[in-house]
C-alpha cells in the first residue's frame, strides 16, 4: 500500500471512530484561540481552558489585554508554565493585533508567523479552525502517530513532518485528521504507556513503528 493510499484509509477509519473531533481548546473568538495555543505549549489543553477563564474575565478584549501589565498577565497564566515568556508574547501579540490589524487575527499564514510566539503549528491551527483553510497541525500526537503508522519514515522535525504529510493527505482533510490524531493519541496510540493496539481501528494497516 502506498503512503497516499494508507493516508486515505487512515482518514476514513478515524472519521468513523471520531466523527465529531475538533479543537480541544475552547474559544469563541479568533484572538482567544491565539492566546490559548500559546499557553498550551508544554501544558494540557484542559488546564489552559481553566486558566483563560480568569484571563478573559479581567481582560475581555484584544484592547484590554494589549493594555494590561505583563506582570498582571503572568500572575494569571503562571499555572500553564513558562509564565513570563508566555505573558510577554501574549502582550506583544495583542498590541500588534490592536495597532496593525484593527483587533482582528490576520488570515494570512505568513502574517501569522510574524506574530510573537506564533510558529507553524499555531498558524496552521488558526488557518484551519478559524478560517477553514487547508492546514496540517504537527503537534506531538501528529508526529508520533504519523511515524508509527508509516505515513512518514522516522521524521521528528515538525516542519518536515508537515511537508511530508502535505504530499499524501488531501488538503481539505488535513486539519480534521490532525484533530483526530490528538483524540486517537490520547485514547489509544498513547505516548507514556504501551499503545492499546488490541483496540485500535487501524491495527491491521498500521506499520507499528513503536520504539
Amino acid at each position: 500500500m502506498t503512503k497516499k493510499k494508507l493516508a486515505l484509509e487512515i482518514i476514513e477509519r478515524l472519521k468513523k471512530e471520531y466523527p465529531d473531533a475538533g479543537c480541544s481548546l475552547e474559544y469563541d473568538e479568533a484572538w482567544k484561540l491565539l492566546v490559548s495555543v500559546r499557553l498550551a505549549a508544554q501544558c494540557t489543553d484542559a488546564r489552559v481552558n481553566i486558566v483563560v477563564q480568569d484571563l478573559y474575565d479581567k481582560y475581555p478584549t484584544v484592547e484590554a489585554l494589549a493594555e494590561a501589565d505583563v506582570d498582571k498577565i503572568e500572575q494569571i497564566v503562571r499555572p500553564c508554565g513558562l509564565g513570563r515568556s508566555k505573558a510577554r508574547d501574549i502582550s506583544a501579540c495583542m498590541k500588534i493585533l490592536r495597532d496593525e490589524y484593527d483587533g482582528k487575527v490576520p488570515e494570512d499564514f505568513d502574517a501569522l508567523l510574524k506574530l510573537p510566539g506564533v510558529g507553524r503549528k499555531s498558524a496552521n491551527l488558526i488557518m484551519g479552525d478559524v478560517y477553514g483553510k487547508p492546514a496540517i497541525v504537527t503537534d506531538t500526537h501528529c508526529i508520533r502517530l504519523a511515524n508509527r503508522m508509516g505515513l512518514v519514515d522516522n521524521i521528528k522535525e515538525p516542519k518536515k513532518v508537515e511537508m511530508a504529510l502535505w504530499k499524501i493527505v488531501p488538503p481539505e482533510e488535513g486539519n480534521d485528521l490532525c484533530h483526530r490524531f490528538v483524540f486517537h493519541g490520547r485514547e489509544v496510540c498513547t505516548a507514556r504507556t504501551k499503545p492499546f493496539c488490541d483496540k485500535c481501528c487501524l491495527s491491521d494497516i498500521c506499520k507499528k513503528n513503536i520504539r
